[in-house]
């Protein structure tokens, strides 16, 4: 099945899937895409290859979020857009997100440390998982979407779901 509008969904810092090692530890338990996923005329560009260790974003949102819930594995980040988080609420998905704007400033010092920080918000208050947490961005930070699931195919059909018309 090929996304055709995906690349409507990829935000200007590109896009990334990763997927983590069952009890990953660090960022090389997490396989993503070197040079990520850009967005060419009319269509996405994988950048590079598949990789331990290649995304520092996304791997630690997933290590991050495998602390509250360990089965959940998978995660991509896409362009915000506030009619996707509509759809997903509407679609059932369960949405959460955090403010950037709220971040400690002790934590916004520390280079990557936001991420922790946010998904950990997100999740802190939870009883089940969230298929969606998303931010609104801060200055010089761009909002973005970030869609979790058990394993690729997990997360491949949530995208399904949230981008085909």
């Amino acid at each position: 099945v090929k996304l055709k509008n995906f690349c409507d969904f990829i935000p200007e810092v590109g896009t990334n899937i990763a997927y983590a090692i069952p009890n990953a530890k660090d960022l090389d338990d997490v396989l993503a895409i070197e040079g990520r996923i850009v967005r060419g005329i009319g269509k996405a560009i994988i950048a590079g290859e598949a990789k331990f260790g290649a995304s520092r974003h996304l791997a630690k949102a997933i290590l991050t979020y495998m602390n509250f819930h360990p089965e959940i594995r998978c995660v991509i980040n896409l362009r915000f857009d506030e009619k996707l988080i509509e759809k997903a609420e509407n679609s059932g998905f369960k949405v959460s997100c955090y403010d950037r704007k709220k971040e400690p400033e002790e934590i916004k010092r520390i280079e990557g440390r936001t991420i922790p920080w946010g998904i950990s918000f997100a999740l802190r208050n939870l009883r089940d998982a969230a298929d969606i947490i998303y931010h609104t961005g801060d200055i010089g930070k761009e909002p973005m979407i970030l869609v979790f699931g058990k394993n690729p195919q997990d997360l491949f059909e949530k995208i399904l779901k949230l981008i085909e018309p």
